[in-house]
């Protein structure tokens, strides 16, 4: 799911080279390995991949966090190493940012909150549509509140991957001091890279820059 939230921020990156790149993109998604499989049919199939990883993640950590206040009862962490930020707060990132996958999802997938005029495609004469994902984009990050609304869900993602991915060492039984710190520098600069890439997408919107 990490690697999809990257590999997503990166292909987010076509928008700064303008309308015609990142609709090439967003098409050329909707035509891998055609026509050994169907239009679409490639992504449609990491549509129900990612949708699975998600709900085993949301149920994972439900159950983590359950079965943790279980054990702790009425007693309080005393004692103990100090939790960092990112830590104490998985629960609440988490809620938030699979509220936002909803709203990404209706917006710039479904097409439901877009824009006041819906969303931007065209329907060809063999049954195919085109998307204008670039115009789609546009459309969205217009809007004060969703431009704001994604660049701070960015933020939170960074601190939830950067919590996630560095709890993957201890996960794995990674306890060599060197090793823990490389995999501390890679989930940091992972964090930092979409919270700054896709964070700044919204801003370049709402500032006229991408246009």
């Amino acid at each position: 799911m990490g690697l999809f939230v990257l590999v997503h921020m990166i292909g987010n990156l076509k928008a700064y080279q303008g309308p015609e790149a990142y609709n090439h993109y967003a098409e050329w998604l909707r035509e891998i390995g055609y026509p050994l499989v169907p239009h679409e049919g490639v992504l449609w199939i990491l549509r129900l991949v990612l949708g699975t990883c998600l709900i085993l993640h949301v149920a994972s950590g439900i159950a983590l966090w359950s079965r943790g206040r279980s054990a702790r009862g009425a007693f309080r962490r005393r004692n103990m190493r100090a939790r960092t930020f990112g830590a104490r707060t998985m629960i609440i990132t988490g809620g938030l940012i699979l509220a936002f996958i909803i709203v990404h999802l209706l917006d710039l997938t479904i097409g439901r909150l877009v824009s006041p005029g819906g969303f931007l495609a065209a329907t060809h004469s063999d049954g195919q549509m085109t998307a204008y994902a670039y115009e789609n984009l546009i459309a969205s990050l217009s809007r004060p509140t969703m431009a704001i609304f994604y660049s701070l869900i960015m933020l939170l993602i960074g601190v939830h991957l950067a919590q996630g991915l560095w709890s993957v060492v201890n996960d794995l039984g990674g306890t060599g001091g060197r090793l823990r710190r490389i995999c501390l520098v890679i989930a940091l600069a992972v964090a930092l890279a979409i919270a700054i890439g896709n964070g700044m997408l919204p801003l370049m919107v709402l500032s006229g820059v991408i246009a």
